[in-house]
């Protein structure tokens, strides 16, 4: 039989407001209701559906991401936070579709992975973190830390980064901070991906160029080099031989959003071939799945550039 006792209603509608429909079992008790209501509330085919042990949605339809968040930081408890690929996708991040959403929680509280919920007990809880509503999450460069145990493989971690990095999300020296806080056993990838930055990589595709140059033995250029003719700037490349006035480029059209950055890099292209630059593009599926022809397009233009005069190009390393 159901308890006649009327929960706190007002406080009720307050606590769903806030958390897009999603409370727990505690939650509900500490509004006044009785525990049979609660339990006439949750029975089959009741009106509240169980997202979680003892974590529920109110209202009716599939759950959105938003109120899986809420429901997985109710289920691990107070002072949880969530982190990796939820986090990097609440920050702005493109991230690999991922059901699982992770949460730290202080080493000593005892909660289990359930369902689409993934709790880590840590000692380094993070000082500070960002708020939306109902659901706080770590800032970015703890985020991309502890990515590096939800991705399959460190070419997606590289994307990850490298995404964080050009849509200003996060900065190298911010991230080669939390490096040195990460367990050596767990930052790997991170310090790998951020050896790539410091050589000059940008992007995933420049970072795919970099390693098939190094495995095929070409000679290292200067990666992410700024060219320059005098004073007047001729363009950034990926990758730059000085020796052969060689130059390679990744185009990608992912970057090219509007026929205004389509001419410009043209524009880019005809001043460096002005200046007798053998400019060399690939498409970064070519990099992938072509990298014999790749290494042999740019072992040719090496050798045609040395068989010429030096040319009035100096270059500086990006910023």
């Amino acid at each position: 039989m159901v308890s006649s006792v009327r929960p706190d209603e007002a406080a009720l509608h307050r606590l769903l407001s806030k958390q897009d429909g999603v409370i727990s079992r505690q939650q509900a008790l500490d509004c006044g209701m009785s525990l049979g209501q609660f339990r006439h509330r949750v029975r089959p085919g009741g009106p509240w559906k169980r997202l979680l042990p003892g974590v529920y949605l109110t209202v009716t339809g599939t759950p959105t991401r938003g109120q899986l968040e809420i429901a997985v930081l109710r289920y691990a408890g107070a002072g949880s936070v969530i982190t990796g690929l939820a986090a990097l996708r609440r920050s702005g991040v493109r991230v690999p579709d991922h059901r699982v959403i992770t949460v730290l929680v202080r080493r000593g509280q005892t909660r289990e992975d359930r369902a689409f919920a993934r709790v880590w007990p840590t000692t380094r809880m993070p000082e500070y973190v960002l708020v939306d509503g109902p659901v706080e999450f770590t800032m970015v460069p703890r985020a991309i830390a502890d990515a590096a145990r939800e991705v399959p493989s460190f070419r997606d971690f590289r994307a990850l980064l490298a995404d964080s990095v050009q849509r200003r999300r996060c900065k190298i020296d911010v991230l080669a901070r939390e490096l040195a806080d990460t367990p050596r056993k767990q930052s790997s990838w991170l310090r790998q991906a951020l050896g790539e930055v410091a050589d000059g990589v940008r992007s995933v595709a420049e970072a795919d160029l970099r390693e098939l140059i190094i495995r095929a033995g070409l000679p290292k250029p200067m990666f992410n080099a700024r060219l320059f003719a005098g004073k007047q700037f001729l363009g950034a490349v990926d990758a730059w031989w000085p020796e052969a006035g060689v130059a390679a480029e990744v185009d990608s059209q992912e970057w090219h959003f509007s026929p205004d950055d389509w001419e410009r890099t043209l524009a880019r292209h005809t001043r460096m071939v002005e200046y007798g630059i053998l400019v060399q593009h690939f498409p970064p599926r070519r990099i992938r799945t072509e990298p014999d022809q790749v290494v042999a397009a740019i072992r040719a233009a090496l050798r045609k550039g040395r068989e010429r005069a030096g040319l009035d190009v100096r270059a500086r390393p990006a910023a």
